[in-house]
């Protein structure tokens, strides 16, 4: 079979496993990415080519620099398939799609796996539960919104890819300062209805419009003993029976149907309002979830959602037949925690039930797995409490993995 050159463009350092399947599967890779990450242990042995973007501000490129760049680029190779690695990348590489024709997600279908108000717009034209919500764009309207909806309110951007910038306004005092404060960057924020509940994430491929793969899982809030909130990271994969699984398997298709996903990985994340037991949508990607979220899905399932999505695009491209291998059925729980020394001891930490510790500089990581629940829920319990007694070093919340 021909080989294929594939771009892949990321403004973070990930994707590893995607770029060393997709150069098993005999392809070509060029990578672009921020200068800041050049030491970083990229897979160098799969990489044919490499080139660096300045960054004006964390993740931010000058997109008229990338699309000269990528002019050049082209003299020389017939690109077949751009990638984005990252939540930041997915407007690159749709920018880089529509202006040198290659086929993929464009820039109007990618605002709704990347724009939280178009996303929610989409939503709601398609009776898929949403927070209630306003663009601010017109004071008229945002003070029809305030009327109608008491607060408290987030006002949150809409293209961050975590909870940098989102803030909670508990009254209309607080919010006109708020949105002053915004100056020329106002368009690109939105303001919702804070709906205290449980957030849950789900990870699914998707192959011809159809969802291949899915594993649902339940954020954690720290358990009582830990003082620090938000200074632990954690996420629990939940049983395939149970009420919550079923329930966001059926809302994470509607999802993906309405919002017209062809392929790849998504990460999807919705609330269960804590008033009413409903669910509802919060918002949705093309691409990988982030802090080591595959690691989880991969212990729990013995699925690796980069290299399939890798393999996914290698067989669209090369257009030979894909399938999908069959999923293991273990509860797995996964822990992080920025931590005060470079490589924390963790022999506090050893048991049946670790499936990996994860090697990360100034933090520590832990992947548990289980056929039974509630030993991975004590032991994610018990692992907070140790981290936050002995461990964790406490930085503001932008610090926080990406999820």
């Amino acid at each position: 079979m021909a080989e294929k050159t594939f771009v892949c463009i990321s403004c973070y350092y990930k994707g590893y496993e995607f770029m060393d399947e997709i150069k098993k599967l005999g392809n070509k890779v060029i990578l672009i990415t921020s200068e800041n990450l050049k030491d970083k242990k990229w897979p160098w042995h799969a990489i044919d080519e490499v080139y660096y973007m300045q960054e004006l501000e964390p993740s931010v490129w000058n997109t008229d620099h990338l699309v000269q760049g990528f002019s050049h680029l082209m003299k020389d190779n017939r690109i077949d398939a751009v990638i984005a690695l990252d939540d930041y990348d997915v407007e690159k590489a749709a920018l880089i799609r529509e202006t040198f024709r290659i086929p993929g997600m464009g820039q109007t279908t990618h605002r709704y796996f990347r724009d939280k108000l178009a996303m929610r717009q989409m939503a709601l034209d398609n009776e898929i539960e949403v927070p209630q919500f306003s663009s601010i764009f017109n004071n008229a309207k945002l003070e029809e919104f305030t009327a109608q909806n008491p607060p408290p309110w987030v006002l949150k951007p809409r293209s961050e890819a975590s909870a940098s910038g989102i803030s909670k306004i508990n009254s209309v005092e607080e919010l006109w300062p708020a949105i002053e404060k915004l100056g020329e960057e106002r368009h690109k924020f939105l303001l919702e209805s804070f709906k205290p509940g449980d957030v849950y994430h789900v990870d699914s491929l998707v192959f011809e419009k159809e969802i291949i793969f899915t594993s649902a899982s339940r954020y954690l809030s720290p358990p009582m003993e830990v003082s620090h909130e938000g200074g632990v990271f954690r996420t629990k994969t939940l049983e395939k029976n149970s009420e919550e699984y079923i329930a966001l398997e059926k809302a994470n298709k509607k999802v993906l149907t309405k919002f017209g996903l062809v392929y790849g990985a998504t990460h999807t994340e919705f609330i269960r309002g804590k008033a009413d037991g409903k669910w509802y949508f919060l918002e949705t990607s093309s691409r990988v979830g982030g802090a080591h979220i595959p690691d989880l899905v991969e212990a729990s399932t013995g699925i690796n959602i980069w290299r399939e999505w890798a393999k996914i695009e290698d067989s669209l491209l090369k257009k030979t037949k894909y399938s999908l291998a069959d999923s293991t059925d273990f509860t797995a729980g996964l822990i992080i925690a920025l931590a005060k020394e470079q490589k924390p001891d963790t022999k506090q930490f050893e048991c049946k039930y670790v499936s990996q510790f994860l090697d990360l500089d100034y933090h520590i990581g832990i992947i548990y797995k289980d056929k039974d629940e509630k030993n991975i829920q004590k032991c994610l319990d018990d692992a907070a409490v140790k981290i936050t007694q002995d461990i964790l070093n406490i930085l503001p919340p932008k610090m926080k993995p990406t999820a």
